[in-house]
């Protein structure tokens, strides 16, 4: 309840033409009420927008509210990953968002699993959702390992989780394009996938000069490690893979620390700054170490083949943090490596066997959406965001049977076609037309049509035309 009546601005003039008889102090009195009712009622609006604004539900940090806008770009980014993986003969499949905490802890390496999004469930059970989708992928051939013809090519668009510290290019919830070869261990599969990716980004209308893929291998780097003495490998990888981020310094402190020697650090330094195959075989002796670096000279010559090779580099500073690769591995950068990379993966043949299945070679890469929607944007890649719709169907007479039945006439054949639906004038209706994207307006009662026909203006140039459904489809 208020605690003074209700007085505006009009009601207070009222009330004191009323009381003017009443002396000076009186309607001093009544002003002061009047003051004092609106300061009470603006103060009570006050807390109540204060309250809430403080009850509106907060967007989680690291994850994205998708408008329809926003929708439909990641509708193009879909679409573009689908159809190209098609076109190279890639079968579609998914998995649960969350698996058994055990199917990442100590399978994909410390850097996934502090990251991971976990807890027990109600019958106690430890539970993660994804952080990436191999180990689902490994999970399934495992259960399936008899019946599958290997060997075989899936791709996946699945959502995935991961507790980091969200920044440009990295969110803790986002989308992510899989590709994966399995069952062979040929060096054309990397080929395969490589020339898919290449062939993605040409799609998305970017030109081979604006990306490249960077290629090494954790095979050479093993032989290498085994050439210099270093004596524990495993501790070795992760700090490999963050050379480039921490700095000389910390780089040599995390290597000292692994087992390493000066000397050996300097080696190691040095090998991983190679940039030519000449330069590699002059650093490596053993017979291993020739044979992995045959396999690179091998996929660069394939790729070149088949028009692919611009778009390849040898980059022995690539590592990857994942504990299960064991050969070819790869990442894909900007050409000037400004953001993150857009996709990484490689080959990870001993997989099934660690969680527990039969050895099945496997090679497979991920790309996140998004480092690609950022890189896009930054070279004007991306589409208009705004809706298009086909037709319009307006009335003058706000006849809305009629523009019901009509509407679904243009629809068939898979056209897609907007209306009121409510009576509004005619002028609102244009203007919702053009707010949607329309591309034409028919009018099923204009004064120009004939049986069959209906009056129809084209918004793309403006002009005016009568004609029958089949014409004014043409007419797209």
């Amino acid at each position: 309840m208020r605690p003074f009546p209700l007085i505006t601005p009009r009601k207070k003039h009222a009330v004191i033409y009323r009381f003017k008889k009443f002396s000076i102090h009186e309607s001093a009195l009544i002003s002061a009420i009047f003051r004092k009712n609106q300061a009470i009622q603006q103060n009570a609006f006050s807390t109540f927008a204060h309250t809430m604004s403080i009850q509106i539900p907060q967007l989680p940090k690291g994850t994205r509210d998708f408008y329809p806008e926003a929708e439909r770009i990641q509708n193009y980014i879909f679409d573009t990953w689908r159809k190209t993986a098609e076109e190279f003969a890639y079968e579609e499949y998914e998995g649960p968002m969350f698996e058994h905490l055990e199917l990442y802890t100590g399978k994909s390496g410390e850097e996934i699993v502090s990251q991971l999004y976990n807890f027990k469930d109600k019958g106690d059970r430890e539970i993660a959702l994804r952080p990436e989708m191999t180990p689902t992928l490994a999970r399934l051939v495992i259960q399936k390992a008899r019946e599958l013809k290997k060997p075989f090519k899936w791709f996946s668009m699945p959502r995935l989780f991961r507790y980091e510290k969200a920044q440009k290019g990295r969110l803790r919830e986002f989308f992510q394009l899989n590709m994966d070869i399995i069952g062979t261990e040929s060096i054309y599969a990397e080929a395969d996938l490589m020339a898919s990716i290449a062939t993605m980004l040409r799609k998305f209308g970017l030109e081979d000069t604006d990306f490249a893929i960077g290629v090494s291998s954790r095979k050479l780097l093993a032989t290498y490690l085994e050439e210099i003495g270093a004596p524990n490998p495993a501790l070795v990888y992760p700090v490999l893979d963050r050379r480039l981020k921490i700095g000389p310094e910390a780089f040599a402190k995390a290597l000292t620390d692994a087992g390493l020697t000066e000397e050996q650090i300097a080696k190691l330094d040095a090998f991983m700054s190679c940039k030519s195959i000449e330069e590699v075989q002059a650093a490596v002796h053993s017979e291993a170490a020739t044979a992995a670096l045959a396999e690179i000279q091998d996929l660069f010559a394939t790729l070149e083949a088949a028009g692919f090779g611009a778009c390849v580099n040898l980059d022995l500073s690539i590592v990857r943090g994942l504990a299960y690769y064991t050969g070819i591995v790869f990442e894909v950068f900007d050409k000037g490596k400004s953001m993150r990379a857009i996709a990484g993966g490689g080959r990870y043949d001993s997989l099934t066997e660690k969680l527990g299945g039969d050895r099945i070679p496997g090679v497979g890469f991920g790309m996140g959406d998004v480092v690609l929607a950022d890189l896009l944007r930054e070279h004007g890649k991306l589409p208009d965001p705004k809706q298009s719709v086909d037709f319009y169907i307006a009335s003058f007479t706000n006849d809305m049977k009629k523009v019901f039945e009509t509407a679904q006439v243009f629809r068939k054949g898979g056209n897609s076609v907007s209306h009121p639906l409510a009576a509004m004038k005619m002028g609102k209706q244009l203007d919702q037309a053009n707010y949607q994207g329309a591309k034409i307006v028919v009018y099923v009662d204009g004064d120009k049509a004939s049986a069959g026909e209906y009056e129809f203006k084209d918004l793309r140039d403006g002009t005016m035309h009568v004609g029958n459904v089949e014409a004014i489809k043409q007419k797209l």
